[in-house]
């Protein structure tokens, strides 16, 4: 555990009080390291990203004392050494709730301080108000789905060597919604649609499907499914660009959507995925 977390407990899976009052303290951040070692990946990261997190439930007090009500965006970087635990970030933005803040730019200041010292890297932090939330809109995530192609069993566990490949090379982007994992402390479900956008040769859809839904008793953070989907695509696949994200339903008024890419040029799509 680094040091900041200490050896303190995580608070997720146990009953917490309601902080009463801003607390930094209350972010338990986790070492990326071990995760990424458990599936071979050490050392240089062979991708780019960021863990892009929306918090529906921010309020604070502005500097008159008068209730504010906000939607934040937080983007913690890949590169960053840690991550920050979702039920910690809950319980810490909740301590905002009677802070007063003379503008909102410094609450964003404190959220990324806060948080940037958690994870050991710079964040970025924008707050949409209520006059923005029509700009909110939900999209269907883009590319084919395959979530209709044949299934001849229900893997139970995530296995590269499933993958197959055909002799087409091209670009295309597909998805499914029908992703699952688990909590690695609370072994409760978490459901997604992942989003795989790659060049090379063409990658098999019902193989694909087949690897994705292996993880469905998979017992991992939602930042190491994607870093493991990047790899095993990558290494099984034999891409030339490739590009993971997985939007993750929300849990306690967050959610959160990791992106792992190789291919500076691409971009997530902004708009929230249409469960989020």
């Amino acid at each position: 555990m680094s040091e900041i977390g200490g050896t303190r407990a995580s608070p997720l899976g146990r009953p917490v009080p309601v902080p009463d009052r801003y607390d930094a303290s209350l972010l338990f951040p986790i070492d990326r390291a071990p995760g990424r070692e458990a599936f071979g990946l050490a050392g240089a990261l062979p991708f780019g990203g960021h863990d892009a997190w929306t918090a529906w439930e921010l309020g604070w007090l502005d500097a008159d004392g008068r209730p504010q009500a906000a939607v934040a965006r937080i983007a913690i970087p890949a590169a960053s050494p840690r991550i920050v635990e979702s039920k910690s970030v809950k319980l810490y933005l909740g301590s905002l709730a009677d802070e007063r803040h003379a503008s909102r730019e410094s609450l964003v200041a404190t959220i990324a301080r806060d948080v940037g010292a958690a994870v050991g890297a710079e964040v970025k932090v924008a707050l949409s108000g209520p006059p923005d939330w029509p700009g909110l809109a939900r999209a269907a995530a883009p590319g084919a789905s395959i979530d209709a192609a044949p299934l001849a069993a229900l893997p139970d566990r995530p296995e590269a060597s499933v993958l197959a490949t055909s002799a087409w090379d091209g670009d295309e982007t597909l998805h499914s919604s029908l992703f699952r994992s688990l909590c690695p402390v609370t072994a409760q479900p978490d459901h997604a649609t992942v989003v795989i956008r790659y060049r090379g040769p063409r990658i098999d859809r019902a193989s694909l499907l087949a690897y994705l839904l292996g993880y469905r008793r998979h017992a991992a953070f939602h930042e190491g499914c994607v870093e493991r989907i990047f790899v095993d695509l990558a290494a099984a696949c034999r891409t030339r660009s490739l590009a993971v994200e997985a939007r993750f339903t929300r849990r306690g008024g967050i959610d959160i959507s990791p992106y792992r890419s190789d291919e500076p040029a691409w971009r997530p799509q902004a708009a929230p995925d249409l469960r989020q």
